[in-house]
């Protein structure tokens, strides 16, 4: 289910890179065309062009990054929360809603096999919570004005 839920994540994340990466290019035409050039000191067209294909093509390449951490992530069932782990808390038992623990993809949401899975990073609230706990640990979170009590019904 791991295998299937991780090629789901990189089609999406290839598709973002291949629209990212077309974006990056037209910045950067953008930024070297004739029409570009400043005719005054005040026009920064070409500048504001150049510092966006830069960002982009920084994007570009930390998409190409998570792609690989993606791929190089262990499938095998660990005890304690961590990357690659598929994790149910226990108010979720009845929805049958899981999350998914990897480095990218953020807010990404796939069903595999009847099950609702939603990615997060150890780097997001719940996420952080999360880590480094086992089955039957209990997890507190303020989401906004509510406070989540839950604990960890299972980990694949």
């Amino acid at each position: 289910m791991k295998a299937e839920i991780i090629r789901k994540i990189l089609v999406h994340l290839k598709d973002e890179l291949a629209s990212l990466s077309t974006a990056a290019n037209n910045a950067h035409l953008a930024a070297i065309d004739d029409q570009s050039v400043a005719e005054t000191q005040y026009d920064t067209l070409a500048i504001e062009a150049s510092y966006l294909a830069e960002g982009q093509s920084r994007r570009v390449q930390a998409l190409k990054r998570s792609i690989a951490e993606l791929k190089a992530l262990p499938l095998k069932r660990c005890q304690q929360v961590r990357l690659g782990s598929l994790v149910q808390l226990s108010q979720d038992c009845g929805e049958n809603h899981w999350f998914f623990i990897a480095s990218a993809a953020a807010g990404f949401r796939c069903e595999t096999n009847g099950q609702q899975i939603t990615v997060i990073t150890p780097q997001s609230p719940m996420g952080s919570v999360m880590m480094e706990k086992s089955v039957d640990d209990d997890i507190q979170l303020l989401i906004g004005n509510n406070q989540l009590d839950d604990d960890i019904a299972a980990i694949k």
